[in-house]
């Protein structure tokens, strides 16, 4: 049984929200290694916050159906540079308890080992429902703050969040926790919570797409320029700073109302997917922007967190909204780049879905990312599939268009030259330099 200690990955009841059939034996070596790596491993691996992506890479290859095998191969691959895990202070770990020493410790990345075991412990006192609810979703400061820090890191606590839930291993949401814990609240207290504000709080109608509003914000020339080439953090320094006004306005526009929870689900998949796909240049070789997959995979998760028993409507609400708001703001700080459908609707298919997973679980150079987008972009085409009829404003992405851009995701990901994998920030010139001009006939 899985534990706020141990990883216990069972076939019958952790098999995910989307799989390509798991089985019994990856289910022990993926086990086993993500063990070796809690055990041995910090969730940061290096000294500038860069994440640790075991969990998700292991998890996301069991979930696609990978072997024993690829799961070891994956493991080596990423062992080799992790940083060793680092002790807590027991005198610390205890005071976490008082809100003002919890409070005093976040935000500072010693304190990581501290909140870890911290969570560890009150997982194991009270279930992870329960802490999720105290720590995360309480209408309180202190949770109101972990909230804001959850989606910071390029939403990696969200990610780790998720995975953990998702597979049911109390330890993998204790880390997540302790990530969120460490990370800056920044963009929640100058972004999601004014938005909010403005939005005149939770749940409202929301009479917007998502697609509306990419739209709208492309077409404001204040806010689509806000953010610059030489910035280098292209959200902080760009968008929050040139033109926060402006997107707090189009942010506080995507709302989500209780009845329109699994339309807006499927919309938010489905924007993302398709915003990240069509971001091309056609006189270059096809790439995805590194920035927008993590809008893409963070994404399966709430198809999860949308049914989770233990969070109330509210919350699910706002997750969403907030999920929405990201993804507004994800487009934004890349320079709102073109979207071309046609770069999605005439890319030829030369693998089926079971062929995708299979290159993605064993792509040489993966470090989980190719496989986390290859497995949410088919989920996205399981979720929309009811909705197509709404049409392309809403959901741009519909029939044959997911297994071209699966396509499109293991081509674009072929080679060893630099960025071979992915590009950043698609929406500005100086991204595509590098990138190899499309052959023609």
């Amino acid at each position: 049984m899985a534990t706020a200690l141990k990883i216990q990955l069972s076939p019958k009841t952790d098999s995910g929200i989307f799989n390509s059939g798991v089985r019994e034996d990856t289910a022990r070596a993926a086990s086993e290694a993500l063990q070796m790596d809690i055990e041995r491993h910090h969730v940061f691996f290096n000294d500038e916050g860069f994440h640790n992506h075991i969990p998700h890479h292991l998890l996301s290859i069991y979930a696609l159906g990978g072997s024993p095998e690829d799961i070891r191969t994956a493991y080596e691959r990423n062992n080799s540079y992790q940083r060793p895990v680092v002790p807590g202070v027991v005198e610390v770990i205890e005071n976490l308890n008082e809100t003002a020493d919890f409070k005093e410790c976040l935000g500072k990345e010693k304190h990581y080992p501290n909140f870890l075991s911290f969570f560890q412990r009150q997982i194991d006192e009270k279930g992870v429902g329960a802490v999720l609810n105290e720590y995360i979703f309480a209408a309180n400061e202190q949770a109101e703050n972990m909230l804001c820090r959850l989606f910071g890191g390029l939403l990696h606590p969200l990610i780790h969040l998720g995975f953990g839930i998702e597979f049911n291993q109390p330890v993998i949401v204790a880390e997540a926790l302790a990530q969120a814990a460490v990370h800056d609240d920044r963009l929640g207290r100058d972004f999601f919570l004014p938005a909010e504000k403005t939005a005149s709080g939770i749940g409202n109608p929301g009479s917007k797409s998502l697609g509306q509003l990419l739209e709208e914000v492309c077409k404001d020339e204040t806010l689509s320029r806000s953010a610059k080439t030489t910035d280098v953090n292209k959200i902080r320094d760009g968008v929050l700073h040139r033109a926060p006004q402006e997107m707090i306005k189009y942010a506080a526009q995507y709302t989500v109302s209780e009845d329109q929870l699994e339309e807006r689900l499927a919309e938010m998949i489905n924007n993302v997917v398709y915003y990240t796909s069509a971001a091309q240049r056609p006189s270059k070789k096809v790439k995805m922007d590194f920035f927008f997959i993590h809008c893409v995979n963070s994404s399966i998760f709430f198809s999860k967190l949308a049914h989770l028993p233990a969070l109330d409507q509210r919350t699910r609400l706002r997750l969403l909204e907030w999920k929405g708001r990201m993804d507004l703001l994800m487009y934004v700080s890349r320079g709102c780049p073109e979207l071309l459908r046609e770069e999605i609707t005439n890319y030829p298919v030369k693998y089926d879905w079971p062929a995708l997973f299979a290159h993605a679980i064993s792509h040489p150079q993966d470090d989980g990312h190719l496989a986390k987008f290859v497995r949410a972009v088919a989920h996205g085409e399981k979720v929309c599939k009811s909705f197509e009829s709404q049409g392309p404003q809403a959901m741009p992405v519909s029939g044959k268009m997911w297994l071209q851009i699966g396509n499109m995701a293991i081509d674009s990901t072929v080679g060893t030259e630099e960025g071979a994998m992915w590009i950043r920030s698609t929406g500005f010139d100086e991204a595509w330099e590098h990138v190899s001009e499309r052959a023609r006939l």
